[in-house]
């Protein structure tokens, strides 16, 4: 009798035949140490359901040279063709991008505006993540959001799961109107502008989800994003993996993973991130008592498929 192969199985075939043998891989998660422009030149079109990333921003982080701002356009302009090339015909592909410097032009320029017509794909919508706490400056306005650009394969055919990602804080959830609910009783559309607060680092003031990654994602960003525009047993890329939080939001939504980092230590870090859910996620299912590791968000509502 032979045993039937899990959809992860079928996929994870797939990823290995042209790419090889992952640096980190477990069922639902694959992670590569490679240039994320090399590893998706391998891949075949029409494979990946839905990615979400950030890019460097050129400006000078640990992880990123700083090159010219033609030069980093030029760089982006190849990566993201092949984020068009590997997506599905109702893929989608969600771009989070902060801001860069252009002497003697711009102090604070949203690259978005930089980029926003180089993706081969169709822009659908911008989002804005206000994420509360940030720089401070005397001259200007703090700074307390970045930008994510929402683009579709096709805008007539994609996947939107508004009701999974619904805010439930609703001013006056039993308000009625002829004698019905006035507002859809798992909550109201979350908008295009996102409250979430950031990772934030320091002794007395860390998140409970920080890793050593200087540019950590939090987790309640990236889930709404997955839930929103993917379905279980989908295939989710995120090309600059860095600290690991679209391979845990995987993990955690019942999603495949595909994620590509080109710095060991920070493949390390997601790899050492995944473990540690991972035995998190089987405490929760055997109901013991749960190990502290990170915030988790929306807990009861978790496929751990």
């Amino acid at each position: 009798m032979t045993s039937k192969s899990s959809p992860y199985d079928t996929v994870a075939s797939i990823i290995r035949k042209h790419l090889g043998k992952p640096a980190y891989e477990r069922p639902g998660v694959m992670l590569y140490q490679a240039d994320c422009l090399q590893a998706m030149s391998c891949l075949p079109a029409g494979l990946i359901d839905l990615t979400v990333t950030s890019p460097p921003y050129n400006i000078g982080k640990e992880y990123e040279e700083i090159s010219t701002v033609d030069a980093y356009i030029d760089w982006c302009c190849r990566w993201l063709r092949e984020i068009a090339r590997i997506s599905k015909s109702n893929a989608s592909f969600w771009l989070n991008l902060g801001y860069l410097q252009i002497p003697d032009r711009a102090k604070c320029l949203p690259i978005p505006y930089l980029l926003w017509d180089k993706v081969p794909l169709h822009l659908l919508q911008e989002i804005v993540w206000n994420y509360g706490a940030g720089v401070a400056a005397r001259k200007n306005f703090s700074p307390r959001n970045e930008k994510f650009l929402w683009y579709v394969a096709d805008p007539n055919s994609y996947t939107f799961n508004l009701d999974d990602v619904r805010d439930p804080n609703v001013k006056y959830p039993n308000q009625k109107k002829n004698g019905k609910l006035k507002c859809n009783p798992l909550g109201k559309n979350p908008s295009d502008v996102w409250e979430f607060p950031k990772v934030t680092s320091g002794a007395n003031r860390a998140s409970m989800e920080r890793t050593p990654h200087p540019a950590q994602f939090p987790v309640a960003v990236i889930d709404r994003i997955v839930r929103a525009c993917s379905n279980p047993n989908e295939i989710v890329l995120d090309p600059f993996m860095g600290s690991g939080t679209t391979a845990e939001v995987g993990l955690a939504t019942g999603r495949f993973t595909l994620g590509f980092e080109i710095e060991a230590k920070y493949l390390d870090i997601a790899a050492n991130r995944m473990e540690k859910f991972s035995e998190w996620r089987d405490a929760y299912r055997s109901q013991q008592v749960l190990p502290v590791l990170v915030e988790q968000p929306k807990l009861t509502s978790f496929d751990f498929r």
